[in-house]
């Protein structure tokens, strides 16, 4: 019997999986790759959009909204901490998948699933400790402190299964199987959907009801995305003598994962200078129309986060392929789809501010603040989608620095300056207003970048080309 007959993850056996990668249409790979991806980030996205509908409507104080608020930079930092080592490891998968390293993937597997369970542990741990002094840093004020408490109290527990799904889905993607990944995210927002109502409504348990359901939630599908890992049919798996701490693989998942980590640290810093300023400006009316902006536009940026999913192992395999048409033509087409989609979210946000203002919330003050944050902070939303694709497409391909620069242009370059120079002078619209300038000017940074590093691959493939 031969070798390839008797090894099922062999580089021949698990290669047809990934032949497509470097060989079917772009159009048609990129879509079966980014489809099941759209469908499991919008999904969810569904974990905290119906948390916040259902609280807001549950229960009978406007003051509920405004606590959900400053609880989504605390969970935001979880998830920071997730996609360091998550992020990192399916872009280091992707691109020694493309030179038929197989081992070494495996490898790269065993390493960074002890490393979130480890970090994982750690920052949940500190995050209890510290709790209220976190929440009055994210702008938590005395009437919505014990409902954004009881939150998270709640939550924290689940927070690490939180990173093992997510991280490890799009581990699972990049390996060849997007269909799979997109039934993680339907399954546990399929479950928190029926639970989260269930709990609020039904069984009358408050606020701590829909944290109890998202738990319940991520247990099921962390077992879900797991125990594809434990079957030795996976064209990636988990292999003996793979758990062994390398600290070389473990620098290069650090150094890759570090920009979807800024990013979100990034967020959660800005969220605090935000929220601060919505307090003193327009207190926690201010703050709870945030959420309605955040909830509504998550929707279209989780669709590019899944359009970059689907195109993060097109990217990673090719580059490591040195096939740079396919990834060039891969790029283009994202970043195209993307602006289409965020387009649409900037013109549907202005047109129907009203209306998504009261999915949210029933207070009619703050209906009529967040109409407001609304039509001022889409502006300039249009331009996202092309900014978070080229950020992604140097993570993609392993350009850490350039991805990490990025993903600081827009939340701390160019919106905290901004923050600390517009308000004074326009109040509160002066905060909303923050919002489009850093959309703006990011995109101007990333268009160059973006340019000059195309350049520069050519001239480089010209060059070998010729020796």
């Amino acid at each position: 019997m031969s070798e390839n007959a008797r090894s099922p993850q062999s580089p021949d056996a698990s290669g047809e999986r990934l032949k497509e990668l470097s060989s079917a249409p772009i159009g048609k790979i990129l879509w079966k790759y980014s489809l099941p991806a759209v469908v499991g980030t919008v999904v969810m996205a569904l974990y905290n959009i119906i948390d916040s509908i259902v609280i807001g409507h549950a229960i009978d104080d406007p003051n509920v909204v405004a606590g959900i608020a400053v609880t989504f930079p605390v969970q935001n930092l979880g998830t920071a901490f997730g996609m360091l080592i998550g992020a990192g490891a399916a872009t280091r998968i992707s691109i020694v998948l493309g030179q038929k390293d197989h081992h070494r993937a495996a490898v790269i597997l065993g390493n960074s699933v002890q490393l979130t369970i480890l970090i994982g542990v750690l920052y949940t741990t500190a995050f209890a400790i510290f709790l209220e002094p976190l929440l009055r840093l994210f702008g938590a004020s005395e009437a919505s402190m014990p409902y954004a408490k009881e939150f998270l109290t709640w939550v924290l527990p689940g927070m690490v299964l939180m990173n093992l799904t997510f991280s490890y889905n799009n581990v699972m993607r990049a390996s060849g199987y997007p269909g799979k990944a997109m039934w993680t995210n339907m399954i546990g927002a399929g479950l928190n959907s029926i639970l989260a109502p269930l709990f609020l409504f039904g069984f009358k348990w408050g606020i701590k009801g829909a944290a109890i359901a998202t738990d319940i939630s991520m247990v099921v599908t962390a077992f879900f995305v797991m125990s594809h890992f434990f079957k030795k049919s996976s064209t990636l798996h988990f292999e003996r003598g793979t758990f062994k701490f390398n600290w070389r693989v473990i620098g290069s998942i650090l150094y890759i994962g570090m920009s979807p980590f800024l990013i979100n640290v990034a967020g959660s810093c800005i969220n605090a200078v935000v929220n601060t300023s919505l307090l003193k400006y327009g207190g926690d009316d201010a703050i709870a129309a945030v959420v309605v902006f955040n909830r509504f536009v998550t929707i279209f940026v989780f669709v590019v986060i899944g359009i970059c999913q689907g195109m993060q192992p097109i990217l990673g395999y090719n580059y490591g392929a040195r096939k740079y048409d396919r990834l060039f033509r891969t790029l283009k087409l994202a970043a195209l789809t993307a602006v289409c989609f965020t387009t649409a979210g900037s013109i549907i946000g202005a047109t129907n501010a009203e209306m998504i203002a009261k999915l949210f919330m029933q207070d009619p003050d703050q209906i009529k603040c967040a109409v407001n944050c609304l039509h001022i902070t889409t502006v300039g939303f249009w331009m996202v989608g092309f900014q978070i694709v080229s950020t992604n497409y140097f993570q993609s391909l392993g350009m850490a620095t350039k991805s990490i620069f990025l993903s600081l242009t827009r939340q701390v370059i160019f919106m905290i300056p901004a923050l600390l120079i517009l308000p004074p002078f326009y109040g509160l619209n002066g905060v909303w207003a923050c919002f489009p300038i850093g959309d703006f000017l990011s995109t101007i940074v990333a268009g160059f970048m973006l340019a000059w590093q195309i350049k520069h691959i050519k001239k480089n493939e010209i060059s070998l080309s010729k020796a």
